[in-house]
């Protein structure tokens, strides 16, 4: 009896360990994936698809090595975009049709790319650009990301980001806690990435590495080493430093292909590099024809609803997949396709998302055709989308603009030739297309994404102009040197009171890092970068403060010489409408670029 009982143990220790080492090859066989995208980098600012005078040898080496989803499309700016991206549903749907405005801010019930990842095993990093808000709960830390390294809002030097960062030895967030690092962005990024590569290696963990790129978007700071050989060729200024940024991100993607290669993972690494809209300093457009630059043949550029503006690459290679040679699929395909088709690849489980976009595992491991279908863009930039604008209505060689314009893709690439007139049937067809997803998302349209005041995972919740909700046509400020500038207008933000509470508001006029005095200018600013100067801070002469809270008003008098004015004031729990703003001794109103809420720490009597 015991002899059976030893055996029995034993028996069941070696299919345990049996077992776990095969839990473990199967961990290690999963795919890594890497999914590299640029900001503002168009289909026609690779060497690779015919532009003579970038240098990409990189990008056109893994162009080659790549099935290339060759009609591909994305949003025409880039929150929208990566709204599609991180969620494989129509941006307008999920919150994002803006940049700015509190409508670059991704709904909280949405699930990303990185809780899919996350939730099935991978470790998740994002190092670089994230755009789809910057405060609790929406912010990458909380949205799946394990390890993140990010700079804030939509670029180095907007609003919300590090006060001065220039793209050069600049204070990002890790982990949603600032921390200087060294060397210019694009290069921290990279590195970043490697470190969190080869820490998930060494665990035999796989990985999903999301590397965002800020570059090319401007302000076009670059080394002069990557702008001086285009501008010893001739090329104007600032294409010369767009291209050199697109250079050095192509010198990134070397060292980066070629250490997978060193660590022996590149072989079972999905590998995807991609962008995120039409070019922005690429091209150059009269109307709608070509000035200078390089296109690829294609109409518009970044914020455009015609090609130029959303048709983007998209270069997948995983050599264990056998997906490593080059290939051309050209049917249509979107941003919207990207995370159900990495599931597939990946073999992931997910059974909670209902996804616009599909699957296409099976098309890119050669094994079936992609179906024709219907997809639909556009280009809001408002408080509410509105039907039919800046839009675009697609099949694989249809384009219908705004409704009424019509262009056959195949016969008119550059979309010069409107034969709306003589093609009605199709123009009632991608109509009526449009009007159903319209019908579809709207409901989504009425929904804010309200930022969590008074939390644990965000202490103190720093609000910034670039998340103003207007009610009218303004200039949203959102960059530093419009801050500086003292760019006009004011606005409120939604947020929710997680408890009633008493508060601690303070408003700024510059932001906590500068040090600076409300009725203070800040100096002039020569930068690490070429040609980049910060200018000079208007002064205001603020008298009074005020904040708003629903209906009711606080007033404070402006002390001379104070970096803030800040009240203390009881809140009700609960969604509500704020703003805070200041008036000048003219009597101008002009709104908080920056305001900070904490929970008051109440003293014990």
């Amino acid at each position: 009896m015991k002899n059976y009982i030893h055996q029995l143990f034993s028996g069941l220790l070696l299919g345990l360990h049996s077992f776990m080492m095969f839990s473990c090859e199967k961990e290690q066989d999963r795919p890594n994936v890497i999914l590299i995208i640029t900001d503002d980098q168009g289909y026609g600012d690779i060497a690779a698809h015919g532009n003579k005078v970038v240098s990409t040898p990189n990008i056109d080496q893994l162009f080659q090595e790549s099935t290339r989803l060759s009609n591909f499309h994305v949003s025409p700016t880039c929150a929208p975009s990566r709204a599609g991206i991180m969620t494989g549903k129509y941006p307008n749907r999920v919150g994002v049709w803006h940049t700015v405005m509190g409508r670059s801010i991704l709904y909280e019930q949405e699930k990303t790319m990185a809780n899919v990842f996350r939730d099935n095993g991978y470790a998740t990093g994002l190092f670089g650009k994230w755009h789809l808000g910057d405060n609790y709960p929406y912010s990458p830390q909380f949205r799946g990301f394990q390890e993140v390294l990010t700079h804030g809002a939509g670029g180095v030097g907007q609003t919300p980001d590090y006060w001065n960062n220039d793209y050069f030895d600049d204070v990002y967030l890790r982990n949603g806690k600032e921390e200087e690092v060294n060397g210019y962005c694009t290069d921290v990024w990279f590195k970043e990435a490697l470190s969190f590569i080869e820490k998930n290696k060494d665990n035999k963990q796989p990985f999903f590495c999301y590397i965002s790129t800020n570059a090319p978007h401007g302000p076009l700071n670059v080394p002069m080493e990557y702008a001086q050989p285009y501008l010893e060729n001739g090329v104007a200024k600032d294409r010369a430093k767009f291209y050199g940024m697109i250079t050095n991100i192509d010198d990134n993607l070397g060292a980066l292909r070629n250490q997978l290669e060193d660590w022996k993972i590149a072989d079972n690494t999905i590998l995807i590099y991609m962008t995120d809209n039409g070019t922005a300093y690429g091209a150059a457009f009269k109307g709608s024809e070509l000035k200078n630059g390089f296109n690829a043949n294609m109409r518009g550029k970044k914020g455009s609803a015609y090609d130029g503006g959303h048709r983007v690459p998209f270069y997948i290679h995983w050599k264990d997949g056998k997906i490593d040679t080059g290939r051309d699929i050209d049917a249509l395909t979107a941003h919207i396709d990207i995370l159900p088709t990495l599931i597939g690849l990946c073999n992931l489980e997910q059974t909670t998302i209902n996804f616009d976009g599909d699957d296409l595992s099976e098309a890119i491991k050669g094994k079936e055709e992609i179906k024709d279908r219907i997809l639909i863009g556009d280009s809001q930039r408002l408080e509410y989308p509105e039907k039919w604008r800046n839009s675009y209505t697609m099949t694989k060689e249809w384009r219908l603009i705004n409704g009424k314009e019509l262009y056959n893709i195949k016969q008119d690439p550059s979309q010069s030739n409107d034969i709306a007139a003589e093609h009605s049937g199709m123009v009632k067809r991608l109509r009526k297309a449009y009007e159903t997803n319209w019908e579809d998302q709207k409901k989504s349209f009425s929904q804010f994404p309200y930022i969590k005041l008074g939390t644990k995972q965000e202490a103190i919740s720093v609000l910034t102009a670039h998340d103003w909700h207007v009610s009218e046509e303004q200039r949203i400020p959102w960059n530093h040197q419009m801050i500086r500038k003292g760019t006009k207008g004011n606005g409120e933000w939604r947020v929710d009171f997680t408890k009633a509470s008493r508060y601690k508001i303070s408003l700024r006029r510059w932001p906590i890092e500068s040090d600076l005095a409300l009725n203070e200018s800040a100096e002039r600013l020569e930068t690490q970068a070429k040609d980049y100067i910060l200018q000079k801070g208007k002064i205001f002469n603020f008298k009074k403060a005020f904040l708003k809270v629903g209906d009711q008003v606080w007033e404070e008098e402006v002390v001379e010489g104070s970096k803030e004015v800040t009240f203390s004031v009881d809140v009700p729990k609960g969604e509500n409408v704020m703003s805070a703003y200041f008036e000048t001794a003219e009597g101008n109103i002009q709104g908080a670029y920056y305001t900070y809420v904490e929970e008051a720490k109440l003293t014990a009597k």
